[in-house]
């Protein structure tokens, strides 16, 4: 499995409403219509601030933070030659700046280590 994620940020006048929505509205389905077939899992996970430990609420470093899982390295390549085909980046591009701040977007493989726990005895 490999696992690519995105903290992205969204453009500026967005409220993190008018964000979630039109992610979740639009830019999901255009992110479905060519990850599909590619990939294991596509995720958006969008923070909600906690207070710090002075009790204050800080905005977030990101607005959502993008995962996708890949079942193989085969499936990552084969995925990033579509997705560089002029007319499907085009299409992404272009939707990315009705919502992104593209200036901020950065991406990683990630390597996780997943603690196992057993039951608790009470």
């Amino acid at each position: 499995m490999i696992k690519f994620i995105m903290p992205l940020h969204r453009k500026a006048g967005m409220s993190t409403d008018e964000f979630r929505s039109y992610y979740e509205t639009f830019h999901r389905v255009i992110g479905e219509k060519y990850l599909n077939g590619f990939v294991s899992k596509y995720v958006r996970r969008y923070p909600e601030p906690l207070p710090d430990r002075q009790g204050n609420i800080v905005e977030p470093d990101f607005d959502v933070l993008l995962e996708i899982w890949y079942p193989d390295a085969n499936a990552q390549a084969a995925c990033a030659k579509h997705l560089s085909t002029p007319a499907i980046a085009a299409e992404i591009a272009e939707d990315e700046k009705q919502l992104f701040d593209r200036s901020r977007m950065r991406g990683y493989l990630v390597t996780e280590h997943e603690s196992q726990f057993g039951e608790t005895s009470a």
